[in-house]
């Protein structure tokens, strides 16, 4: 029997067994990235209660309806009894807020602000989800493209990017939701607005995205693990979607967490304009075009949804903010 090798100093460190005794094996345990990126979230508070906010506005958008039919809340029943006839403003507390009416109520035509809140978040949400679905999915595609190949492709894309970039954009939207609100592509009303004003955000919108994603494959193409798949024998489409999109997550996803609240102020643009969400069907930025004229009567009508409107943006941006700072810490 041999008796047990003694180490002292430098040797002792490098010995696994003799420095990690009584150590559980959790404790020493490998992490993922993911794992690793979740662990630096956390550490952000703000972050999380943008996380948490979000969440709370995601639910209460896909829940909106069942949540009015629990309550017995209606965002289009008028309450002229609720308003005062001489005054033409709502009668009792500040705004008309009671038990019944927790927020209070519009000034025109007594309905209830807190149901126009909450039929308005699954608008909001709508729209500017569904134009940064479409942003980010034309980007991509045209941006990983243009980075990986480069050369008259990468021209081409990259001169096309600048072309919508150049466009004005506000008024090109004002145009096209204006000259398309009777009904187009065999829809007509509250469908046919939120397709359009999808398409308009979304569409006018994939350059910023594309531009990232470009300068990310820029860098990406050049790295080890590209070369090696070359040397493997893979093709172009393979190292695209199998190389090198799932090492552009992280950039797409913190970028989309921050062009949502843009696009929410966009859509909120349109509708404050007119020709966004048409009434009766509720929207915060219709709110606020509502509250223009009825702000010196009730101001808390403009409040409300304007409210709302900050914290939904600031939710959103302290999420990406958190994301950014957790997929790339080299980034602060």
């Amino acid at each position: 029997m041999t008796a047990p090798i003694k180490t002292t100093g430098a040797e002792a460190e490098v010995q696994p067994e003799a420095v990690l005794t009584g150590v559980k094996k959790s404790q020493i345990e490998g992490r993922s990235l993911g794992q690793i990126a979740w662990m630096r979230f956390k550490r952000d508070k703000m972050a999380v209660a943008g996380g948490v906010v979000v969440v709370f506005l995601i639910l209460l958008a896909v829940l909106s309806k069942p949540i009015q039919a629990v309550f017995g809340l209606d965002p289009n029943s008028f309450n002229q009894d609720l308003i005062d006839p001489a005054l033409l403003a709502p009668k009792g507390g500040w705004g008309g807020m009671s038990w019944d009416h927790p927020l209070g109520v519009d000034p025109q035509y007594g309905r209830d602000i807190l149901a126009r809140i909450i039929e308005g978040s699954w608008v909001s949400l709508i729209v500017a989800g569904g134009a940064t679905l479409l942003a980010v999915v034309i980007g991509t595609v045209l941006g990983v493209v243009a980075g990986f190949y480069g050369g008259w492709v990468d021209t081409l894309i990259s001169r096309t990017m600048d072309t919508f970039l150049a466009f004005p954009l506000l008024l090109f939207a004002i145009s096209i939701s204006a000259t398309l609100q009777d009904g187009a592509f065999g829809l007509d009303g509250l469908p046919l607005r939120i397709g359009v004003l999808i398409f308009v955000i979304g569409f006018f919108g994939w350059p910023y995205m594309g531009r990232i994603v470009r300068a990310q494959t820029l860098s990406l193409r050049e790295r080890e693990f590209v070369d090696a798949s070359r040397s493997l024998g893979a093709r172009g489409p393979f190292i695209l979607f199998r190389e090198l999109l799932p090492n552009l997550v992280a950039p797409i996803l913190v970028y989309s967490t921050l062009m949502i609240p843009t696009n929410i102020l966009f859509e909120a643009a349109l509708s404050f304009l007119g020709v966004g969400i048409a009434p009766p069907q509720s929207s915060w930025g219709g709110m606020l075009t509502q509250a223009v004229d009825l702000y010196e009567v009730d101001l808390q009508y403009m409040f409300v949804p304007g409210l709302a409107i900050f914290i939904t943006v600031l939710a959103f941006n302290l999420l990406g903010d958190g994301l950014r700072d957790a997929l790339d810490p080299r980034s602060k």
